[in-house]
């Protein structure tokens, strides 16, 4: 049993991960919620933002009821199984943490302004769990997609680990990693509170808020 659990707490190799399948799982079609294509293309004038914080279930409420954001999808991403499944990605052996893909209008809300709701919602010193949720699989973690966005999380990762040491925390465990692909989850998951309201939800933020002063060196 501890061997089961200290595996499953360890990021598999490339060489150890499950194979996985050529071609993506099925999913939902449609967004429970904005009843809109899952996966309609992203305007020129929208942008995406991928945060991993635990189940995903909880994540995607806390984000498609942010005023600004027009899609959002429950999924995978950072390991190296390709098109994997809910079951495969528990094992701890496709290296994925479960994240949720948001798209939103910058000129409503900023990418700054998600970060701020990303660390301030979960615990980000927890490394391979998140609250009651243990595993590979619930590692906080952001995939950002251009310099600017890696900029802004560099940032406000050094300013709210700054916040947390000071209240007794320890320090930050997020991956900060440039976007790779991103693997829909299963239609059960998509919008799964909104279809499940009375559903599990894991999501605990630390009580501290985060300092958002970006440009200004950070010591």
């Amino acid at each position: 049993m501890i061997g089961m659990l200290t595996k499953k707490l360890t990021l598999p190799t490339p060489d150890e991960a499950l194979d996985g399948r050529p071609d993506p799982i099925e999913t939902a079609q449609e967004h429970y919620v904005f009843k809109c294509p899952l996966k309609a293309p992203v305007a020129e004038n929208h942008e995406v933002a991928i945060f991993g914080m635990g189940c995903f279930w909880g994540v995607e409420r806390l984000f498609w009821e942010l005023p600004g954001v027009v899609n959002t999808a429950a999924g995978y991403a950072g390991g190296y199984t390709p098109n994997p499944t809910y079951a495969e990605v528990c094992t701890g052996k496709t290296g994925h943490t479960e994240v949720v893909r948001v798209v939103y209008d910058p000129a409503k809300i900023s990418y700054t302004e998600l970060l701020r709701v990303f660390w301030e919602n979960h615990d980000p010193t927890q490394g391979m769990r998140q609250g009651n949720d243990s595993g590979t699989q619930y590692r906080s973690a952001i995939f950002y997609d251009n310099g600017r966005k890696q900029l802004e999380a560099e940032q406000t990762n050094q300013q709210f680990n700054a916040q947390l040491q000071e209240k007794g925390f320890g320090a930050t465990t997020t991956e900060l990693l440039p976007a790779g692909a991103f693997y829909y989850a299963e239609a059960e998951h998509q919008q799964y509170l909104a279809k499940n309201p009375n559903g599990y939800c894991g999501l605990k933020g630390t009580g501290v808020s985060c300092p958002i002063n970006l440009g200004v060196g950070v010591a």
